[in-house]
């Protein structure tokens, strides 16, 4: 379930606020302890009664309310049967500005690092790419209001509740962001099938990631404004089997731990 709700603020840092249902063991433990407000939880009443005492502690230290609901009444919420026993409805889920994600790399001292997703539609996908950021020591994930899917309950899930902890920003134009970031001293770098192996890049310093959408890459706007672009080589063998790039979520994985593993030195 997702109800978009306009938050209020206005400048570069303005957040946009939506509630939603989160489910899964891992992303509702991510989510109350998280700090976010969280209405309600919800708890199969087939739940083991040590697992229930668990998260009704954690229910209570965030300020939500307990319920004991039956198995099929969750899968209906959740819209999955996926829900391992366990819902929470976010009063609130803050989408963070711009800017907050550039102060973010400020207050720990570190250049900036960051990831934008041009398109990415499968929620799957998003919350993977958002669970390697946050790995890899990134500063923020930065997200289309229009054009790719948003952190929903299933983002929450397949983040293993990243997406409670690492920033995203949603906002009505990438291109201006970009430029934007570029204005700020950020190389941009867009993952392309006509890029240059990484090896062969400068992934150092302040250097933000874009990933295209499933299937088509980044778009023609995207791709001319980035500053280069990097593509990952695939074994001899690969070549005509019909398959000609990895996972948006599977590139992303490697090319932020190899980011990750250069600003380490």
């Amino acid at each position: 379930m997702y109800t978009p709700e306009q938050g209020a603020g206005a400048g570069p840092a303005a957040a946009r606020q939506e509630q939603q249902w989160a489910y899964g063991r891992n992303a509702v433990t991510a989510l109350l302890r998280s700090g976010a407000a969280v209405d309600s939880v919800l708890l199969a009443d087939t739940l083991p009664a040590k697992l229930g005492g668990y998260y009704t502690a954690l229910a209570k230290n965030a300020g939500a309310v307990v319920k004991r609901v039956p198995p099929a009444r969750l899968q209906k919420l959740c819209g999955t049967p996926d829900h391992q026993g366990v819902a929470a409805l976010a009063a609130a889920v803050v989408y963070a500005g711009l800017e907050d994600l550039l102060q973010a790399a400020a207050d720990r001292g570190e250049p900036p690092f960051l990831v934008l997703c041009d398109g990415i539609e499968d929620p799957h996908n998003l919350g993977a790419v958002i669970r390697s950021a946050l790995l890899c020591g990134a500063h923020g994930v930065i997200i289309p209001q229009r054009g790719g899917v948003g952190v929903t309950g299933t983002v929450l899930k397949a983040s293993a509740g990243a997406a409670a902890r690492l920033p995203v920003a949603r906002v009505g134009n990438l291109a201006g962001a970009i430029r934007t970031l570029k204005e700020r001293g950020v190389f941009v770098y867009c993952a392309d099938l006509d890029g240059v192996p990484p090896e062969k890049t400068d992934l150092t310093g302040a250097i933000a990631l874009v990933l295209g959408s499933e299937g088509k890459g980044p778009a023609a706007l995207t791709r001319k404004l980035c500053d280069g672009a990097v593509t990952l080589a695939m074994a001899p063998a690969a070549q005509g089997a019909g398959v000609d790039s990895y996972n948006v979520s599977v590139a992303a994985g490697i090319l932020l731990y190899d980011i990750m593993r250069r600003r380490a030195r």
